[in-house]
């Protein structure tokens, strides 16, 4: 009886006396669950291209975070250091058309995401010789993202809101209206889904699937850079943050490998839902569970739901 109240009645009851540190934790969840959407998405364009799981989507995360640390710490003005970041991603966007998927038209899901370990592996190594593998700070002040925090007091206690939390929300919130809009209403945006269809059907009316990958890879590229930004605003930028960048597989399996707006939805609901759980039940199950809530979902959504919440439901006739 005791550990039915502990699980089903406690928690409740914490988070009814104290309003505040609910908001406070809400927040939190609302923060990180949108930067885990940002991530998401980078995943969602390389598959609706490729129909594969871009695995090296991770550390383009952090490789694009230290090229641009890397550049400002070489004297580079940080404005400046920002657009030579971006060329360098693309830069890469053509380097793995030209040097690897232009090779691998027509075979098989697996080999592509054996590719995109290969790759990821190769840019762990490459980041690794050029930046050391040291724990960097991020340039926030001197790419004029706010600092500080500002304090609320809606049901008498405090509400801390950190002012580069609310830039990460707004600027991810920009760009993922922006991508939506560009993949759902241009030109680039129709081939791109006439080439998630069919891969032959796509070249067949003359769609170049050469463009199609290297725009895409380009603009996975400069997700992962303003997710790169912002997560290592957060919390300094090391090879670790691939790991993080990893948590878009559960939040893919939520919303749907091929919806953006199931990006967004997933990784909203990862985000509040493993911060609520660390704090009112992470005593209970032994605490760290931000580092393992969101793959026993995955794992729910599986074994239920496949496709994710957004995803399209697979029908094979025989």
């Amino acid at each position: 009886m005791d550990l039915l109240y502990q699980i089903f009645i406690a928690p409740f009851i914490d988070m009814v006396s104290t309003p505040d540190f609910l908001l406070q934790v809400l927040w939190e969840g609302f923060v990180t669950g949108t930067l885990y959407s940002l991530i998401a998405l980078g995943f969602v364009l390389i598959f609706k291209a490729s129909g594969v799981f871009n695995f090296a989507q991770g550390i383009m995360v952090v490789f694009s975070a230290l090229t641009l640390v890397g550049l400002y710490q070489a004297g580079v003005p940080a404005y400046l250091a920002l657009i030579l970041t971006i060329g360098v991603m693309a830069l890469l966007a053509i380097s793995v058309e030209r040097l690897v998927l232009r090779h691998m038209v027509n075979q098989s899901e697996l080999i592509l995401f054996m590719v995109t370990i290969g790759l990821s592996y190769f840019l762990i190594g490459l980041g690794q010789f050029i930046f050391g593998g040291e724990t960097k700070s991020m340039i926030t002040e001197q790419l004029g993202l706010p600092t500080g925090s500002t304090e609320f007091e809606p049901f008498g206690g405090i509400l801390i809101l950190q002012h580069i939390d609310i830039a990460a929300v707004v600027i991810a919130g920009i760009l993922v209206a922006g991508l939506a809009f560009f993949f759902s209403k241009t030109r680039i945006g129709r081939a791109l889904r006439a080439v998630a269809d069919d891969h032959q059907a796509a070249l067949s009316v003359g769609i170049s699937l050469n463009q199609i990958w290297a725009i895409v890879w380009f603009a996975a590229g400069i997700v992962a850079l303003a997710t790169g930004i912002m997560w290592g605003a957060r919390s300094d930028v090391s090879f670790a943050l691939q790991i993080v960048a990893l948590k878009a597989l559960p939040v893919l399996i939520l919303g749907g490998f091929t919806s953006i707006p199931g990006a967004i939805v997933g990784g909203l609901i990862i985000g509040f839902g493993e911060k609520l759980f660390e704090v009112y039940w992470g005593g209970l199950l032994g605490g760290g569970v931000e580092g393992w809530f969101a793959y026993v979902i995955a794992l729910i959504f599986l074994m239920f739901r496949p496709q994710g919440l957004f995803g399209d439901k697979i029908i094979e006739r025989v």
